[in-house]
């Protein structure tokens, strides 16, 4: 968009800094920068956050170009599909040209959040040598990295306010990382090591947690027992979240340790957030009682528990607005959760992997259930059979969802009780929830699907799909029909050429587009970069090429203002 010229009443200078300093959101911030070149230059002299939601759909020189200023930055790298293994691991996404773009640029970086980055340990060296202020640093399904790179973060970041490590591919040699931490740190706000495995040494994380007295956010792996628990609560009863270790005894059931850590845990009256819960029975629950009044996020999705322990626990969470669960709470655990959460905003119901077909976990029923919860807006929900009257009664029940995620884990499976596809769940769903963004389907599906989401989703933003439709019918009724589209992920789909050349008018305006074991071929990816060369057309070819009429099995296509990569592997072929 080009921007308006300069007016005769243009604000002052001063006056627009100070403005556009109180602006936080970046969507607003975007949005300003578009009225005249006066707005332009005040939103970017003034902006200290920047988010990148593909590192490479800009390069770092053209952001330390546009914002001199930044003192916060978050990068996400691989496309999402790399969750499931989808994308090889040498693909890229390296943090490391960034860093050295941002040492010289943002001297004063104070901030850094990766997720689905390739990070190693010479990159959070050159990170901690490299930015004197350095406070924050939030690693999230990243890779390559080890605890040798904790190491350096400890030891030289001496204003360190946070250190976020989850769900990332470290290799741990160990827990000694933590006595890397100078004796005299005392900012620490954010310490989160839930997923590591291996013991740490307790003994600096006592230390450490004894002399960091604004600490809020604790999360420790399943390596911490019950007793050093009680310890570290005695330290900072000032909590707000709380990642648990194990939350058992080796032992047989001590009485009085129970009793000791559920009076522990009634003097941290501001917790808020409750994660971890690693083996966690019915017996140690009551541990935790006394905070339950307060709760508003419980993460049980580490915690096998039954529908017997969550019963015990709901009835106490009155103020509960998020809850993350494993399918072993069983439907008879979701009545729980449909009658004792009516404030409950989002729902998670993970699988138990690997997947038991065995055994039922969560069904139709157990969705209807928590369907009567008035304020759910957001709910992922992993089951192995469903029917379209659940998710029926559920979108009506429930019109405000903003998020649905369906996912049934058997491929093509249809309504387990009429043997019929899942049309009509799926339809109903965008009919009814006017201000749906996200949409998970899965099941067996034919057009009819794309076509109710083409016809109903004009707010939706993100789409994945996949083992659904018929024909190319199915993706050109949701490009023509989405005008929101952001993010489209299609897996395991027998959608081709036409289906992809069907977003040619919508792919510029939107992030990506991911395609995987569908029908497309080099031709049509090539047809589509001659059309729309601003776009970046990536073919991951594992295999040998076999021409223009071979199968592209996997391709990306993102907008970007940096052009085609250039740390591109050789199984890469940028289009």
């Amino acid at each position: 968009m080009d921007l308006a010229p300069t007016t005769p009443w243009t604000l002052p200078e001063e006056f627009l800094k100070r403005t556009f300093s109180l602006i936080s959101s970046d969507k607003d911030r975007n949005s300003v920068s578009l009225v005249c070149k006066d707005w332009y230059n005040a939103e970017r002299l003034t902006r200290r956050h920047v988010s990148i939601k593909n590192c490479y759909s800009i390069s770092p020189e053209i952001v330390a170009a546009r914002f001199p200023a930044i003192s916060s930055v978050t990068l996400k790298g691989k496309p999402r599909f790399s969750d499931f293994n989808l994308v090889p691991a040498d693909w890229g996404a390296d943090v490391q040209p960034w860093l050295n773009v941002f040492a010289t640029a943002y001297p004063f970086l104070e901030e850094l959040r990766l997720k689905r980055m390739v990070v190693t340990d010479e990159s959070l060296e050159f990170l901690a040598l490299n930015f004197d202020g350095f406070k924050a640093l939030s690693l999230l399904s990243c890779d390559g990295f080890s605890t040798l790179g904790l190491e350096s973060i400890a030891t030289h970041c001496e204003n360190l306010t946070e250190l976020d490590i989850q769900e990332n591919s470290i290799i741990d040699l160990g827990g000694d990382w933590l006595s890397f931490f100078p004796e005299n740190l005392t900012t620490l706000q954010v310490l989160n090591f839930a997923t590591l495995n291996s013991e740490v040494s307790f003994e600096a994380l006592e230390s450490l947690v004894s002399r960091c007295k604004s600490l809020k956010v604790l999360k420790v792996n399943r390596k911490v027992n019950l007793v050093q628990l009680q310890k570290l609560l005695l330290l900072a009863p000032q909590l707000t979240e709380l990642g648990t270790g194990t939350f058992s005894d080796d032992l047989d059931p001590n009485p009085t340790l129970i009793t000791d850590l559920a009076n522990t845990f009634a003097k941290c009256q501001n917790l808020h957030s409750v994660s971890g819960f690693w083996d966690a029975t019915l017996i140690y629950l009551p541990i935790i009682y006394p905070v339950c009044e307060n709760l508003t996020f419980l993460n049980l999705s580490y915690a096998s528990l039954g529908a017997d322990e969550l019963e015990q626990i709901l009835p106490r969470c009155k103020r509960l607005r998020r809850l993350w669960v494993l399918d072993t709470v069983g439907d008879k655990g979701l009545e729980a959760v449909g009658s004792y959460c009516p404030l409950l905003e989002e729902l998670r119901v993970f699988p138990v992997f690997p997947v038991d077909p065995s055994q039922p976990g969560v069904t139709e029923s157990g969705l209807v259930s928590i369907s009567h919860c008035p304020n759910l807006n957001y709910i992922l929900y992993f089951c192995q059979r469903m029917t379209n009257e659940a998710v029926i009664t559920t979108a009506r029940n429930c019109p405000n969802f903003t998020h649905f995620r369906l996912c049934i884990i058997t491929p093509y499976a249809p309504d387990s009780i009429t043997n019929e596809p899942m049309d009509e769940a799926f339809g109903a769903i965008v009919n009814s929830c006017s201000d749906l963004r996200r949409l998970s389907v899965s099941g067996l599906l034919t057009d009819l699907t794309f076509e109710y989401i083409g016809k109903h989703a004009k707010n939706l933003e993100t789409l994945s799909v996949a083992f659904a439709g018929d024909s190319d019918l199915g993706m050109e009724c949701v490009m023509r029909g989405c005008p929101k589209l952001r993010r489209v992920e299609i897996r395991d789909c027998p959608f081709g050429d036409v289906a992809l050349l069907s977003g040619l008018e919508r792919y510029e305006s939107m992030r990506s587009l991911w395609m995987s074991a569908c029908n497309v071929t080099m031709e049509g990816c090539k047809k589509l970069a001659e059309e729309l060369p601003r776009l970046n057309v990536e073919v991951i070819n594992e295999e040998e090429d076999g021409g223009d009429d071979f199968v592209a099995n996997k391709v990306y296509v993102y907008r970007s203002v940096a052009g085609p990569r250039k740390d591109a592997p050789p199984f890469v072929v940028t289009l």
